[in-house]
């Protein structure tokens, strides 16, 4: 069942990094006082060029202390650059830990989601999260928490500093800001709302052409080529376009802030030189704070250049706060009870699937459902496509929660089971199996971590893939490709069982396990499969009716209910839905 969210807190950006950078929060702080270090090691040559020049002009003439005050102005530019090579190093460090912290973060909160709630999240917007928008804040994290906070500190030290001196010619200074801080405002003017647009956009191209990408083969088959890649090209350009609107609004508004707030002197200069000459300023104070209103705007200004950056990463922080306040299957960390053995049963379980992350469409799939699955028990289900089968054995298997009723295991609600404790219980093998892009040794032994590769072999021969796996290329060795390309959709479900069997889990479920297999394979597989699972509790979804007629149990499943059960013969007895399904299936295999 797909999750509803939580209201999203609102947290600042230093809040989103306090969370995340873990152990390396200090390297934050400590890259902040170098840079700190670094810009006043900037700024301090602008005092030692004003205290050089208020010599000169008392007469002092002095040329070995000339030359001692240029050799410390050197000394400062070095320590400039020395001071912010630690400070970025330090921050560089802290962000990728940091950001490696937000997608182990992401990665651990999908595996505690529900399903449905993964699956309503397009994967193209996921992985652009997941991927290329963090990524993309390295740059920003690493230059903005010690850059901006030390830029930001000594603007407000030198403009406390200028008004020390002469508080009249300070606000002299001061005059141009308005117009500046005027043009500022009208560029950020709804700044947030044009990114979360842009943001959008920028997903909406990303699902279009992961969609047209993976969809090529049916689009090329029914030929539908332009029509797909006219979709494309639509959100290509309004991906573009809402960046170009953007930024065009954004030119005058900018060129008039670039321009006119770092002109302090044109203000200065004739309110200076008018009180200069009525005699209020001496020439020594004038000229001081000429060279310092020079450097006084420098750190505002490399500050203003993050303000942009700022509310990207807010706004991608935002998107990941949203993922991780998703709502968590309702699971405990330890278990509060042990089930007595591994039999199933469910109580009037009912389930809606939740439509849009957040769940604002609500459609019920199964009205009260109740089933019992004894421990060793061979239980399958059975009808028409759509009727709730596969999930049913999602619900067993803790991939959703149920909306009411309960489903239990050994007599224990399954909410009161850890989720590593009902992995641990369950295998589950759908249709849709998923191979990583590595060797089959290596995909089988996901079942089991620590399995030997003797182990690995073994369950391949009792799971009947053994000579399959041989006559690949490279043998258990091959390399499988992305999502199992490389293979067959038969032989992806083949080590996908393999590697089922390999995790040895007292409950096992196959949901259509065997549907991209031929019959001669099927039934080795089967074959294979009824001998490992002896003693288990098994469940077996299938449209091949004559693969599961041996079932000590079948459940016949229509529209969300149970239409019948009981044993193959008992089932053609009662006639009704279960007869016809069969005679229509041996109809099909005599066609």
């Amino acid at each position: 069942m797909s999750s509803k969210t939580k209201s999203p807190a609102k947290k600042s950006l230093v809040g989103w990094i306090i969370e995340f950078a873990g152990e390396k929060k200090g390297q934050y702080i400590t890259s902040v006082f170098f840079a700190l270090l670094s810009v006043a090691c900037c700024i301090a040559p602008y005092f030692m060029i004003a205290r050089i020049v208020q010599q000169l002009l008392a007469g002092v003439r002095d040329w070995s202390l000339f030359l001692r005050e240029a050799g410390i102005v050197a000394l400062f530019w070095l320590g400039n650059v020395v001071f912010h090579m630690i400070s970025t190093s330090m921050s560089h460090i802290a962000t990728f830990n940091l950001l490696g912290n937000i997608r182990k973060k992401m990665c651990d909160k999908l595996t505690r989601l529900p399903l449905g709630t993964v699956l309503d999240m397009p994967s193209g917007s996921l992985k652009n999260i997941m991927i290329e928008r963090i990524d993309s804040m390295e740059t920003t994290l690493a230059h903005i928490v010690p850059e901006y906070t030390s830029n930001i500190i000594l603007s407000i030290i030198l403009v406390i500093y200028l008004f020390v001196i002469d508080w009249r010619l300070a606000l002299a200074c001061m005059a141009v800001l308005p117009i500046g801080f005027i043009a500022m405002c009208f560029m950020m003017k709804d700044g947030p709302a044009r990114f979360k647009y842009a943001l959008d956009k920028t997903k909406a191209l990303n699902d279009t052409a992961v969609e047209y990408i993976n969809g090529i083969e049916v689009i090329k088959a029914f030929g539908k080529s332009k029509s797909s890649y006219e979709r494309f090209v639509v959100a290509a350009q309004e991906g573009s376009a809402c960046y170009v609107e953007w930024m065009r609004d954004c030119i005058w508004p900018h060129a008039v802030a670039t321009v006119v707030t770092p002109s302090l002197l044109l203000s200065l200069l004739p309110i200076g030189g008018y009180l200069f000459f009525k005699g209020n300023v001496d020439a020594s104070t004038f000229i001081t704070m000429i060279i310092l209103a020079v450097s006084a705007i420098q750190p505002f200004l490399i500050a203003f250049t993050y303000h942009d950056d700022i509310a990207k990463a807010g706004a991608i922080f935002g998107e990941v706060g949203s993922i991780m306040k998703l709502e968590e299957l309702d699971r405990p960390a330890e278990d509060k009870k042990k089930p007595a053995d591994n039999s199933i049963l469910l109580k009037n379980v009912h389930f809606s699937y939740h439509k849009g992350i957040e769940g604002e469409e609500k459609k019920e799939i199964l009205h009260g459902v109740s089933m019992s699955l004894p421990q060793g028990s061979y239980t399958a289900f059975v009808g028409p496509s759509g009727s709730g089968k596969s999930t049913i054995a999602r619900l067993i298997a803790s991939l959703w929660d149920v909306d009411s009723g309960s489903v239990q295991i050994g007599g224990v609600n399954i909410k009161d089971l850890s989720l590593e404790e009902y992995n641990r219980r369950v295998a589950y093998v759908s249709q849709d199996n998923f191979l990583f892009d590595m060797s089959v040794r290596e995909n089988i032994r996901l079942g089991r971590e620590g399995a030997t590769d003797a182990d690995v072999e073994e369950v391949a021969r009792k799971s009947g893939c053994y000579d399959f796996i041989m006559s690949l290329e490279n043998g258990f060795d091959t390399i499988v490709g992305g999502s199992g390309a490389h293979l067959s959709g038969g032989e992806r479900q083949r080590i996908a069982i393999a590697r089922a069997m390999m995790k040895d889990a007292p409950i096992v479920i196959l949901d259509e396990a065997t549907a991209y297999t031929d019959p001669e394979n099927e039934a080795i597989i089967q074959q294979s499969v009824a001998k490992l699972v002896a003693g288990k509790t098994l469940i077996v979804i299938a449209h091949r009716l004559s693969t599961v007629k041996d079932a000590d149990k079948l459940y016949v499943i229509k529209d969300g209910l149970i239409d019948s059960s009981g044993t193959h013969e008992e089932l053609l007895a009662q006639g009704g839905l279960y007869k016809n399904m069969w005679e229509a299936h041996i109809d099909a295999k005599d066609e």
